[in-house]
């Protein structure tokens, strides 16, 4: 699957997830620009991989919760790259706790990042995706399922991605732009590790009995980005080992 002369801005993706896609669709023939907030290194070892494939690559510092750090992040990545077909929208955060128990400012955190970020991003780069252009956000398996009572408000915040993805595919369908969200499931990342303290807990509700491989998730957005998936817009790719089965 080609994606050779794309232009791609991934954001959150300094690390876990983010840096996989990023390095998939570089490996795929797309210049990438990346965002962070805090991992300064690990974000320019992600470009270094990336140049490595022969492909650009710019790490921008924005804080996901910030609108004014998102808007600047996509104008200096079309700056960088000459353009942008493809958003990959990534960045996210987690809170957990019941509902009764979290603060107001770990809700409005949850909200601003995982919610008003997507929006925010895909907005800005709205005048720069052409025919052929490709919107994928990164949801969770707990959208659609939320089998521990500790999960409400992050789940309410990925659930409200299906709305967005809807909505927007119809927006853009004229146009050409696809837009489409992948649910994943437990993915051994630095944020929910197959050895931590709740890996147990998650491994038991697969299908497949472990954890995904961060590389497996990208292989799933790098079709959707792809030619091959020109057809699909407007649904949710899960990728979860059987968990929601």
């Amino acid at each position: 699957m080609s994606l050779k002369g794309k232009r791609a801005l991934v954001t959150g993706a300094s690390r876990g997830i983010g840096a996989a896609i990023a390095q998939k669709l570089a490996a795929d023939g797309t210049d990438v620009a990346i965002t962070y907030e805090k991992s300064a290194d690990r974000a320019a070892e992600v470009v270094r991989n990336i140049e490595a494939l022969g492909r650009r690559a710019v790490a921008i510092q924005a804080d996901s919760a910030d609108v004014n750090a998102i808007q600047h992040s996509v104008k200096q990545a079309v700056a960088e790259l000459g353009g942008l077909d493809i958003l990959i929208n990534n960045a996210a955060t987690m809170f957990v706790g019941d509902l009764e128990d979290m603060s107001i400012e770990d809700i409005d955190q949850l909200i601003r990042v995982n919610i008003r970020s997507p929006i925010v991003a895909s907005k800005a780069v709205l005048p720069y995706l052409s025919r052929g252009g490709r919107i994928v956000t990164i949801g969770s398996y707990l959208a659609e399922r939320v089998p521990w009572s500790n999960f409400s408000v992050y789940a309410s915040t990925k659930a409200a991605m299906v709305g967005l993805t809807k909505g927007l595919a119809r927006e853009l369908g004229p146009k050409g732009v696809t837009v489409n969200l992948v649910h994943p499931g437990p993915t051994d990342t630095d944020m929910n590790p197959e050895t931590g303290p709740h890996a147990s807990m998650c491994i038991a509700i697969t299908a497949n009995g472990r954890y995904a491989k961060a590389e497996e998730i990208a292989d799933a957005i790098a079709f959707l980005v792809s030619e091959k998936a020109c057809y699909i817009t407007g649904t949710a790719l899960t990728v979860d080992g059987g968990a929601i089965a």
